[in-house]
């Protein structure tokens, strides 16, 4: 009896065993199959995720810094040496300050005035205010902590700073994008079909004042007193149509915010990192001697302790001392990081102290428009002449103003404190004063030597 044979994968088997022999072979040839085409298809969707992610961080990298990879391969040579501490270069350098990269016309720059009360941010503000392509806002911030600080305080969150910075960083992301809506949630009371009278400080805006935000219609003199006088503004204009803002916002290449409420520079480097904000940040300073004395005439009551120190001679028992000790505290910490050059400050960062530009005012702005990218107009030229050269005493009559006579203003605070207050001021803030350059008093009759500056030579440069 012959045994029929049957053809499998694996050879000839008989036809009684070979068949089922041949099926389990078959089947397990056909799940080896299934198994290979499973470990490939994963094989080849890790492949593609990976290259995905090697081009996601590559674009990102080209965004955020384009110039990086090329930097990353060419070495430019130089013969001459580097000096590390900007902060210790004099004035009388005849090299030219800072050579900054050319900035494309077409790109949109944010900037952003970093100050504390009393150290004359009004006057950088209304400095770039003056520029016809400046959109410019003053204080913002105002609203965020009127409405937030008061709650967060009283919760005693330990965390309130945290969650008040972060308010202020996504208001100022809106501005920065001409969402001026975005102001609506914070303005006291409620705007009304999304017009206000209570944005604060309004009339210290050009664009806010002039047509089409201000519906009516002005003649050249009526168009002065409005862009002259903040109280005009309100007056005249009527309220604020938030649409209308917006839309006067996006009509400029730039948008500039002076605000006194970001304590330190690191508070938003999370804004200076954004690469679609292109923000340049302006870190105003002071002496504090000048400070102090600034904010006792400005805010006669929240300083009361120390007018009656002034008076009397004799320091009050219930005198805060830890105004000055924090605002020291908060600026030098913030100027350290600058003065330190993080790459997340290049081309971002520009330290200027109010007695230079005090000083040297046409000067200083050169250099302040040159790190910005942009062209010193005609009217900045004139604004400048106008109101710093006050010889009509409107700087003594109005706390608020921007007119003075900049140049004796940079050191008269030596006629308002006295040696008591300045020796505790030097002793509450050293370091601060040694790193910016401003010289200590030793004696009463320093106080009165008006021939002899207390501000030492010292040019402080951006870096790119």
């Amino acid at each position: 009896m012959q045994h029929k044979q049957v053809r499998c994968s694996t050879g000839w088997k008989s036809s009684g065993t070979g068949v089922r022999e041949c099926l389990h072979v078959a089947a397990a040839s056909q799940s080896i199959r299934v198994a290979i085409m499973n470990h490939f298809g994963k094989f080849m969707l890790l492949l593609v995720l990976a290259f995905v992610a090697i081009q996601y961080v590559a674009i990102s990298t080209f965004l955020t810094n384009p110039l990086s990879l090329l930097y990353s391969v060419v070495v430019v040579p130089t013969r001459q040496a580097v000096n590390c501490s900007p902060e210790t270069l004099s004035y009388t350098s005849s090299a030219p300050a800072f050579s900054p990269p050319t900035n494309d016309s077409n790109v949109r720059t944010h900037i952003l005035i970093l100050a504390t009360t009393r150290c004359g941010s009004s006057f950088i503000g209304q400095l770039l205010n003056q520029h016809p392509e400046v959109f410019y806002l003053f204080e913002p911030l105002f609203h965020v902590h009127s409405m937030l600080r008061p709650h967060l305080e009283q919760s005693r969150d330990l965390d309130w700073r945290k969650t008040l910075m972060g308010a202020a960083r996504d208001l100022l992301r809106s501005l920065y994008h001409c969402h001026l809506s975005s102001l609506e949630n914070y303005i006291q009371p409620y705007p009304t079909n999304h017009s206000t009278d209570h944005l604060f400080r309004r009339g210290a805006s050009q664009s806010l004042c002039s047509p089409p935000v201000c519906k009516v219609p002005q003649g050249p003199h009526e168009q002065s007193l409005v862009l002259n006088d903040e109280r005009e503004c309100k007056k005249r204009c009527g309220p604020l149509s938030m649409p209308l803002a917006s839309d006067a916002c996006r009509a400029k290449r730039h948008t500039a915010i002076k605000t006194v409420r970001i304590p330190q520079i690191s508070d938003l480097r999370t804004l200076i990192e954004d690469p679609t904000l292109n923000l340049k940040v302006i870190q105003l300073v002071r002496d504090p001697r000048g400070i102090l004395a600034s904010r006792i005439e400005a805010f006669r009551d929240s300083y009361r302790m120390w007018r009656l120190w002034r008076a009397t001679g004799r320091r009050p028992a219930n005198l805060d001392l830890g105004q000055i000790r924090t605002l020291c505290e908060d600026v030098l910490k913030s100027v350290s990081i600058g003065l330190a050059r993080p790459d997340w400050l290049k081309g971002r960062y520009m330290l200027l102290r109010y007695e230079d530009m005090a000083r040297f005012p046409l000067k200083k702005t050169k250099e302040l428009y040159r790190f910005l990218g942009l062209d010193l107009d005609q009217s900045v030229k004139d604004w400048i002449n106008n109101n710093t050269h006050d010889s009509s005493g409107v700087s003594s009559r109005r706390k608020f103003t921007t007119i003075r006579d900049s140049a004796a203003n940079a050191e008269n605070w030596k006629t308002k404190l006295s040696f008591d207050m300045v020796v505790y001021i030097q002793s509450a803030c050293k370091p601060l004063l040694q790193r910016l350059g401003y010289k200590a008093v030793f004696h009463s009759r320093e106080l009165k030597n008006f021939s002899h500056s207390l501000v030492e030579d010292r040019m402080f440069l951006p870096f790119f």
